[in-house]
């Protein structure tokens, strides 16, 4: 090989190795060479923008590749209900009415049950037969008092006559009658101690059952209060409408009973949800599973909507479920926002983004529907970075795309902003002008000019 030929070979490929780009680097990171516009681009003043509804999308660096979406349906958690029932038969008055919020401790309704006086009257009989014990025992301990007492004399009587050498015969029979009745006199006092104990029980039993209707503690039932005349009564005596009160906050989502009716227990009257206790329910496909298993992060974004944001996703805790379907080879996943949104409902449906692989997949990439076409050719609209004002005709060099977001090989770099809501009528305003004219500018009602 001649040394000319051989010199110029060398220099070629010193020249193709020192273009060839740095695989160590991330190219999501690095500015890519944007393209030249096609024209000086179209002028968007603030009022023009607010009239076309003009919003603007920021390019972000995403791993579209790595990222799989699958649809889903927020639901509430299995703990978000709080049903309320009656817990005796009795007329119901509401307190609250359908969709109304609540606080804990809040009154949720009333009912005044005819089951309630014979809770009372158990209550007072158990008193009544603790009282009733209670003097059978000071009874009873008299009694074996005074036979002891009884005895001990008619023993001193004895030894005395003894020493004196007199007859004792008849004493000694008293007192053996006496010694003969102890154990029957503390059987006796034993049988009203446990009758004592039973009283204790039958009343505490009745005040649990008072207290489980009531939805009170025993304590508060027992609490004495000023009865019709003044004079204080326990506070048990004094109730005659049951209320029944919130356990926690929530919205109230059904009422279950007319108002004034009266109903059977144990009835349901009314439902309670917590309105931020939910839980998206989506349906992946079992050849995902792979790719899943192991995965505790993932993000719920919404759909497309107008007044949500493209950005207004939210953080969520990913759990596959034990539920799958064999015919439609389909499995359920769970995943639990980690923070609340407005736009966030029982019903509404999201979707579950799931970032998958290594962490290198990491691409700019600009919303789907920021891309609209053009003939043979998908363009959007670049922001001018040095005129916020003017908006740049771009073709998209596009890369793969998940169908929220589109990977741009060219044409963008970050930071800049592309035009998501009116890029269709741009893009008719940018066809009906002569793509070779010195530039153009869009009036207020939409109109296109051309600049002369």
């Amino acid at each position: 090989m001649k040394p000319q030929t051989l010199s110029t070979f060398l220099i070629a490929i010193a020249a193709i190795t020192s273009c060839a780009p740095n695989a160590s680097k991330d190219p999501a990171t690095e500015e890519q060479t944007a393209p030249e516009p096609e024209g000086p681009g179209i002028e968007l003043s603030a009022t023009i923008r607010r009239n076309l509804g003009v919003t603007f999308a920021e390019v972000e660096v995403r791993r579209v590749a790595n990222t799989t979406r699958i649809p889903g349906t927020f639901e509430f958690t299995p703990l978000a209900r709080r049903e309320y029932r009656l817990p005796l038969a009795g007329h119901v008055e509401l307190m609250v009415n359908e969709n109304e919020p609540v606080e804990a401790g809040q009154p949720l309704f009333r009912f005044r049950s005819p089951t309630w006086p014979q809770l009372l009257h158990e209550i007072i009989l158990g008193e009544q037969e603790m009282a009733h014990a209670e003097v059978q025992i000071q009874v009873d301990e008299a009694k074996l008092e005074e036979a002891r007492s009884n005895l001990s004399t008619a023993r001193s009587r004895i030894l005395a006559l003894a020493e004196l050498d007199l007859p004792q015969a008849e004493l000694a029979a008293d007192a053996a009658t006496i010694e003969a009745s102890l154990p029957r006199l503390e059987a006796q006092l034993k049988l009203a101690r446990i009758g004592l104990d039973n009283a204790r029980r039958t009343r505490q039993h009745a005040l649990h059952r008072a207290a489980t209707a009531a939805g009170l503690s025993e304590t508060e039932l027992l609490a004495p209060v000023n009865g019709p005349d003044g004079t204080p009564i326990p506070g048990y005596a004094a109730i005659d409408w049951i209320g029944v009160h919130a356990d926690r906050s929530g919205i109230v989502e059904s009422l279950d009973l007319t108002d004034g009716t009266f109903a059977q227990a144990p009835a349901r009257v009314l439902t309670t949800v917590d309105p931020e206790a939910l839980r998206l329910r989506a349906m992946a496909l079992q050849a995902d599973l792979p790719q899943l298993s192991g995965l505790t992060e993932a993000t719920i974004v919404p759909p497309r909507s107008p007044g949500i944001a493209l950005q207004a996703g939210l953080p969520a805790s990913l759990q596959l479920s034990l539920e799958a379907h064999p015919a439609e080879r389909t499995l359920v996943v769970l995943a639990k926002p980690l923070a609340h949104a407005t736009w966030v409902h029982n019903g509404v449906s999201a979707f579950l983004e799931v970032v998958t692989g290594e962490d290198s997949g990491k691409a700019l990439a600009i919303p789907t529907s920021a891309i609209v076409r053009d003939g043979l050719e998908h363009v959007f609209f670049r922001r001018d970075p040095s005129d916020p004002n003017r908006v740049l005709r771009m073709v998209a060099d596009m890369g793969v795309s998940d169908g929220r977001w589109t990977v741009l090989h060219s044409g963008v770099q970050r930071g800049d902003e592309v035009v998501l809501a009116g890029a269709y009528e741009l893009n008719l305003a940018a066809s009906g002008r002569d793509n070779s004219s010195a530039g153009g500018h869009v009036h207020a009602d939409g109109t296109t000019h051309a600049d002369h």
